[in-house]
């Protein structure tokens, strides 16, 4: 295996598994501890993962701590979010019952899906209800506290109002994907909520730009096996062992 692959592979292997020590990687990668070490120490001043003693964890770039507000996640990767809003409308059809979650994308989503559609839309996003309302479609927003930064609707009286409802599709945001961390995001409640329409839910699409691969967010809402993942650009080849991936 040559270096570049063996790093990739050290990359990839503590990433997907939060950490990761010298003794397991000598063994995964079939390496001698001093080469694993030198290999550690390397990416290490990369910035690629953070050196441990006996080991190595992700790096701090590949979590995400704080949540950002809704404008500044808006000017972020905007193409990519709109080619996978546009894939995610078509799916829906005139007999649909479909939860909206609060995000970016699932507000672009809102733009293609086609005139005169006669879904009905629950989402717990202001900005998605006001948007449906605007565009005519049969829209219920759910009910419970309102969270400022992202305009989404959360808490246990949200949950509790989601959880009455048998969704065909349900359309989610996501701030991390990983394999052995699922689907994640910062915020308990706004977990909550996307647990839980994911469970009422016969489909569910996790929309996310191909920058959200390999992160790990602090609350794990879902499996990574329980939503298709409508993405930008291919993701590892393992990803496809866990889930349906849809590269628009």
């Amino acid at each position: 295996m040559l270096n570049s692959e063996r790093r990739e592979a050290i990359v990839k292997i503590v990433t997907e598994n939060g950490a990761a020590s010298v003794t397991e990687l000598t063994k995964m990668l079939d390496s001698s501890e001093s080469t694993i070490r030198r290999d550690i120490l390397f990416l290490s001043k990369a910035g690629r993962i953070q050196r441990t003693h006996g080991g190595a964890t992700m790096s701090s770039r590949q979590f995400i701590s704080v949540e950002e507000t809704f404008a500044a996640k808006s000017a972020k990767n905007a193409e990519a979010k709109r080619r996978i809003a546009k894939y995610a409308a078509e799916q829906i059809n005139d007999s649909d019952f479909v939860f909206v979650d609060a995000g970016t994308t699932t507000l672009y989503m809102i733009e293609y899906i086609n005139d005169g559609c006669e879904a009905t839309f629950v989402t717990n996003g202001i900005a998605q209800a006001e948007y449906l309302s605007r565009r005519g479609f049969k829209v219920i927003i759910i009910g419970g506290q309102l969270k400022a930064a992202t305009g989404a609707i959360i808490g246990m009286e949200a949950a509790a109002n989601v959880q009455i409802y048998n969704f065909t599709k349900a359309f989610i945001g996501v701030n991390g994907i990983s394999k052995s961390q699922g689907y994640s995001t910062p915020d308990p409640e706004e977990a909550f909520i996307k647990k839980t329409a994911i469970d009422r839910s016969f489909v569910s699409y996790v929309l996310a730009d191909s920058d959200k691969f390999g992160k790990v967010s602090q609350v794990t809402f879902s499996s990574i096996d329980k939503a298709c993942i409508v993405t930008d650009k291919e993701p590892d080849k393992d990803y496809y062992n866990w889930t349906v991936i849809k590269v628009v």
